[in-house]
């Protein structure tokens, strides 16, 4: 999902009181400012600081901005000015270099893109943006602290999966089983040859009792078996046996 910020810068005086603001929602706003400085150092500050404050973030971040001196210097200008050294054509200094230098390292490895809006024009994010900013630097002109705004957070993680239903339950049903054998049933583990005793020997007289653990459809299933066959269900599952 792409996420869309505005990002815009105020001054008192220019130079003077300044302030500079993102905006993406009501949740997630910062602002700030300076006692002292530019309108173009508050719009570019706005751009760092929405930049640092949304690192690690994998959705394409769309960033909106009223100021054509923010777009042109970062989109257009700022690769012939790192090739002459932060040099302008003319040769002077490139102005403001600390925060663009921020704004190109912020950059690198990120899926933005610069969107220009017309300030002042009804655009909900500029607007709120704008807004923000202006409060930031009228709290320097007053000595205040402005309103920070909640920051940055990441869309909330997915609900996890639901646990799997849990298995039927099965019913344990113990039915009378008459051996058949005097001796007593062999353990899993006895040789083959033991096996073969007592097969000769005359029928047991009493019997033992065999546990076996049915689910409710196997339960059914055997007792329509018993039904068919006219016989009760214990005597079904001794057939079975």
């Amino acid at each position: 999902m792409t996420i869309t910020a505005a990002a815009d810068g105020s001054a008192l005086g220019n130079p003077g009181p300044n302030g500079w603001a993102w905006y993406i929602d009501d949740k997630r706003w910062a602002a700030g400012g300076s006692p002292h400085g530019t309108n173009n150092q508050g719009e570019l500050r706005a751009v760092l600081e929405l930049l640092q404050a949304t690192t690690g973030i994998d959705e394409p971040l769309v960033i909106e901005c009223d100021s054509r001196y923010v777009i042109d210097s970062v989109t257009k200008w700022m690769p012939g000015w790192k090739r002459r050294g932060w040099r302008k054509s003319d040769g002077g200094p490139v102005l403001n270099r600390d925060l663009l230098e921020g704004i190109d390292e912020a950059l690198r490895g990120r899926d933005v893109s610069f969107t220009w809006v017309k300030g002042h024009a009804g655009h909900p994010l500029n607007e709120a943006a704008d807004a923000r900013a202006n409060a930031a630097a009228t709290a320097y002109q007053k000595k205040q602290e402005p309103e920070r705004g909640p920051g940055f957070t990441a869309a909330p993680a997915p609900a996890p999966a639901p646990e799997p239903p849990a298995p039927a339950r099965r019913e344990a049903v113990a039915l009378p089983v008459v051996a058949s054998s005097a001796v007593p049933a062999p353990a899993l583990w006895a040789e083959a040859s033991d096996l073969l005793d007592g097969l000769d020997a005359p029928a047991a007289t009493t019997g033992i009792a065999l546990t076996v653990a049915l689910s409710p459809a196997e339960h059914a299933r055997l007792r329509d078996r018993a039904d068919a066959q006219g016989i009760s269900l214990e005597e079904a599952l001794r057939r079975l046996i």
